[in-house]
């Protein structure tokens, strides 16, 4: 890495609780901070892949509403995070109850993002950044929001996620309504009216459901 990721972090981010979910608090990015105007070629300057982890995703925080909404879904279970960002949906599981929380993500900027929420929300969440895609994992739910927005992903996801719930894992996504969401396979658990950056979406609220794959 070229640069601090925690004085990146820190000094790029302001600690703030997404609209949806006002019991956590991340260290997020909003229009008044030089990240949103950074363009790609400045991100790789400093050596920064795309900073996910620094916006409350509309999926992720439906997702996290849910887990905290109905902690039985997650209490006293050991939980994963897929593509787990800034640790929002991660963050909620613990703070639900799990019995303990691994956050995915193979952004190395997401370990600092993750392990910094995590601290400032009490709660202890492990970190894996392996590609786990394809793989058997040790936990009872997996937990993935926003994670259906590209055509290649989703059809690793898919099936992946499908042999997971085959052999008993809780597969729960938070999707607001991207386009290669596998909705045959899926059944509804939630919906949520998510308040977002329209500069992120493109509007101000996004409809977001939970889903449970089959």
């Amino acid at each position: 890495m070229k640069t601090d990721p925690e004085v990146f972090i820190k000094s790029n981010t302001t600690i703030m609780s997404p609209p949806h979910v006002p019991e956590i608090r991340l260290h997020l990015a909003s229009e008044a901070h030089d990240l949103w105007l950074k363009t790609e070629d400045e991100l790789q300057e400093i050596g920064l892949p795309p900073p996910f982890w620094a916006f409350a995703w509309a999926g992720g925080q439906g997702l996290a509403r849910y887990v905290l909404d109905h902690p039985e879904q997650v209490a006293g279970r050991n939980v994963m995070d897929f593509a787990s960002g800034s640790g929002l949906v991660a963050i909620a599981a613990a703070k639900a109850g799990a019995a303990s929380v691994m956050a995915i993500d193979i952004d190395p900027w997401a370990e600092v993002a993750v392990c910094l929420n995590a601290k400032d929300n009490d709660v202890h969440v492990r970190f894996n950044g392996s590609n786990v895609i394809g793989s058997n994992v040790d936990a009872d739910v997996l937990l993935a929001g926003d994670v259906f927005y590209d055509r290649a992903f989703a059809d690793a996801l898919t099936p992946w996620f499908s042999m997971l719930s085959r052999k008993g894992v809780i597969v729960l996504v938070g999707d607001p309504g991207r386009a290669y969401l596998p909705k045959d396979r899926l059944e509804a658990c939630g919906t949520y009216e998510v308040p977002v950056t329209r500069i992120l979406e493109d509007s101000d609220v996004k409809k977001t459901t939970v889903w449970r794959f089959l």
